[in-house]
């Protein structure tokens, strides 16, 4: 039996194990229910109708595509200074950034928030993207002959327990049948996902779509493939520290922000062919081709009036991470400031609401 298979002690020491590669945060067990969610009081008072003169935000944006999207969008400069763009992304990351004080406002899926609240950080999401079709596929090693999810069983599989990747990959393995004991779970980051893969350290590890093409070039010809999954990681969203949201200033800058990241996405939805160019061309080295390919799958952007759909969502992921030892049991309701909610939606058509 795998040694990441186990649960109880063992798997709480994988957990602290695979978080200290990823996110360098110690002293996580334990953390609901003393240090978690909300400790800091989260603030109730609504939203300043004006964003004060001299606000500011430090802003994620992986691959500088937010920015980007602003600027072929013209839409313009929010109403507050930008001190920095961050080309950060992955959850841990984000987190650790969160924790020293260099970002204010992220963008990311929905297992983030989770792990965050775990590790006793207290954090908000604000904005809600529904999407509707796989974001990820499995990719093999090279010269592997897994063709199903249901070959996984017994076989490495690449898992970041704080980023999305890591949760489609469970949902992907209890849709097939397959126990956490079935299979053994490498912990790694999802920026290790592609070395680990050329290595043959894991047998799978699942990559973005706008991964999948490039990778394929390079090693198809050497037995490698990819397997598609019809598991959908249904939320993309923007989230910030309360301490950030406590701030009535930055509470309404982010307020302000929303409506500039809805629309910047949009932008990109319903302009392809410049987005395949600026983008994805330009400033991520792919061939057109390869662009399109991944432009074809982009998911329409949805953003919902209400909250309800995605923190049913919300809570069936932590408590699929909870089964499996990841993660306590808790009430995701706590992640969630509604005083932001329906502010997405409200800047986009009624064709981009859900």
């Amino acid at each position: 039996m795998p040694s990441s298979s186990v649960s109880g002690v063992d798997r709480r020491l994988f957990l602290t194990s695979a978080l200290g590669a990823v996110a360098g945060v110690a002293g996580l067990s334990g953390c609901v229910g003393s240090a978690a969610a909300g400790s800091e009081g989260a603030s109730t008072a609504p939203l300043a109708a004006k964003v004060p003169a001299g606000t500011s935000l430090k802003i994620a944006s992986y691959q500088n595509a937010q920015q980007l999207q602003l600027r072929l969008a013209k839409l313009g400069d929010p109403p507050f200074e930008v001190s920095s763009w961050l080309n950060i992304g992955a959850g841990p990351d984000v987190i650790n950034a969160f924790r020293s004080g260099s970002l204010d406002l992220a963008n990311n899926a929905g297992i983030p928030p989770i792990q965050a609240y775990y590790q006793g950080f207290d954090a908000k999401i604000v904005a809600i993207n529904i999407t509707r079709k796989p974001n990820y596929l499995f990719a093999t090693k090279p010269g592997s002959d897994i063709r199903t999810v249901a070959d996984f069983k017994g076989r490495r599989l690449a898992f970041s327990q704080g980023q999305a990747q890591g949760v489609v990959l469970l949902r992907a393995l209890k849709k097939a049948g397959l126990k956490y004991d079935d299979v053994e779970l490498v912990p790694l980051t999802s920026n290790q996902f592609l070395t680990a893969l050329q290595s043959g350290q894991v047998d799978i590890a699942p990559l973005a779509n706008s991964q999948a093409p490039a990778y394929l070039t390079q090693y198809e010809g050497k037995g490698a493939r990819t397997i598609p999954t019809d598991v959908v990681d249904l939320l993309s969203l923007l989230w910030a520290p309360v301490s950030v949201l406590n701030d009535k200033a930055k509470a309404a800058a982010v307020a302000a922000y929303i409506p500039y990241w809805a629309k910047g996405q949009v932008w990109a939805y319903e302009h392809p062919d410049v987005w395949n160019r600026e983008f994805y061309v330009k400033t991520q080295n792919l061939s057109l081709a390869q662009a399109e390919a991944i432009t074809e799958l982009a998911n329409k952007p949805l953003f919902p009036p209400s909250w309800r759909e995605a923190i049913e969502w919300e809570q069936e992921t932590a408590d699929l991470l909870a089964e499996g030892g990841f993660v306590k049991k808790f009430d995701v309701g706590e992640l969630f400031d509604h005083r932001f909610e329906g502010i997405a939606a409200k800047a986009v058509s009624a064709e981009y609401r859900r």
